[in-house]
């Protein structure tokens, strides 16, 4: 009994994240019992390989929007860099790096642009970005000359479509049968060591932190969960990781876009939650008075988070057009709002102050993984609009609803 209050506490203690993580379970088993193939390993590398960039904006947006704002232009921003970089590697001829640096410095200033009318002018974002949609969008089609350019093709074309495998080879152990349920099933065991190494590395690196995060609650007399609940925590993360890089493993190994994808979680989660700017950015969206107040510089602060934006529209970019192999001036049409809905789904309040980047991903694995699984049941695209339209409807009423149940609570 202890261990299921205990779980029961921790489940209430955060309703957001505990609510996400179980819609997302529910998600996917519905999916897997619907069509087996949606988690068999080619499947999942191709969820990893088409959904990333989303990922990569919805870290950059949940920041803007835990500071209370809003960024509309992100999709013409991501065609505009990925134009640019094709102008440089494909017309231009100039090596692969030089259109991904291309990219990342028009990024940057079409971030300082824009965070320059924001912070320093007053004017507010949703104003600002919208005006962003138009005039990046325009840019790209100058640049492009409303054309697409193609193909990459190279070391450019590999960054989202490039597999790190056979470093440390593979284990083949052959072929059985396995049956289930009056069923018979093949199953082919083989897998890149190189891949589960790199899983089974990262399983252990969270299993320290959360001891060391737990060491720290308890020197400053902070609740923590039962032991046994922390075990079975940890236990049931790494299970779920592990089975996660074997069926990577047994398809093409480890993609590149994962090791970047996983390099920026890591770095914006620290950001957010362990130096100065992620909690002036924080204090910024909870109470912006309060902020000022506190010497909070709200008009730098505000500036970088677009900065920051326009970087990582760009690293989108580059991702986008090398999955594509190609710049077109349609591209990363719509990319703003399934970067919003997968903010708002994974937690972030509509009024700032609230969110998290892990919980910005988990909503975009959400949007992802309900894109993929209705493409595998034959959903056609209108209704795959309306049913994104709902679970984000859904999304931001949970939040008004929480902050409802927290007023009265309190």
């Amino acid at each position: 009994m202890t261990v299921v209050s205990n779980l029961w506490n921790l489940a209430t203690r955060n309703l957001r994240q505990s609510g996400i993580l179980v819609a997302f379970v529910a998600i996917v088993i519905f999916f897997a019992v619907l069509n087996p193939n949606f988690l068999a390993p080619g499947n999942l590398t191709n969820i990893v390989l088409q959904y990333s960039y989303i990922l990569v904006l919805a870290i950059g947006m949940v920041i803007v929007i835990i500071a209370g704002h809003i960024d509309l232009s992100v999709g013409s921003v991501v065609a505009l860099t990925g134009a640019v970089a094709a102008v440089v590697v494909i017309r231009m001829d100039m090596p692969w790096w030089a259109g991904v640096l291309a990219a990342l410095v028009v990024g940057i200033i079409v971030g300082a642009w824009q965070g320059f009318w924001v912070a320093f002018v007053g004017i507010p974002a949703f104003i600002v970005t919208l005006a962003g949609m138009l005039l990046f969008r325009g840019l790209t089609y100058l640049v492009l000359g409303s054309i697409s350019l193609s193909p990459f093709g190279g070391t450019y074309y590999q960054i989202a479509n490039g597999f790190l495998n056979s470093m440390f080879g593979t284990v083949d152990l052959g072929s059985y049968a396995v049956g289930f349920a009056g069923l018979t099933f093949e199953v082919a065991i083989k897998f890149d060591v190189f891949t589960v190494a790199i899983f089974a590395i990262g399983v252990i690196g969270y299993a320290v932190w959360q001891i060391r995060r737990r060491r720290a609650k308890f020197a400053y007399q902070q609740a923590v969960e039962s032991m046994p609940l922390f075990v079975l925590k940890i236990v049931a993360v790494a299970v779920v990781v592990m089975w996660f890089g074997f069926q990577l493993a047994a398809s093409r190994g480890l993609p590149y876009v994962l090791i970047i994808l996983a390099a920026l979680i890591i770095a914006y989660t620290l950001l957010t939650q362990k130096t100065v700017f992620g909690r002036h950015v924080y204090a910024i969206g909870g109470n912006l008075n309060a902020a000022i107040l506190s010497g909070v510089k709200v008009r730098k602060v505000n500036f970088w988070i677009f900065v920051n934006m326009g970087m990582l529209a760009a690293v989108a970019g580059v991702l986008f057009s090398a999955r594509t192999n190609g710049a077109q001036p349609g591209a990363g049409n719509m990319f703003e709002l399934d970067a919003i809905a997968a903010c708002f789904i994974g937690g972030a309040a509509v009024t700032g102050g609230v969110g998290r980047v892990g919980g910005a991903i988990i909503g975009g694995l959400i949007m992802a993984v309900m894109s993929n699984g209705m493409q595998l049941m034959g959903v056609d695209q209108p209704t795959q609009q309306v049913v994104k339209g709902l679970v984000l409807l859904v999304a931001v009423a949970f939040d008004v609803w929480n902050k409802k149940r927290a007023a009265r609570a309190a």
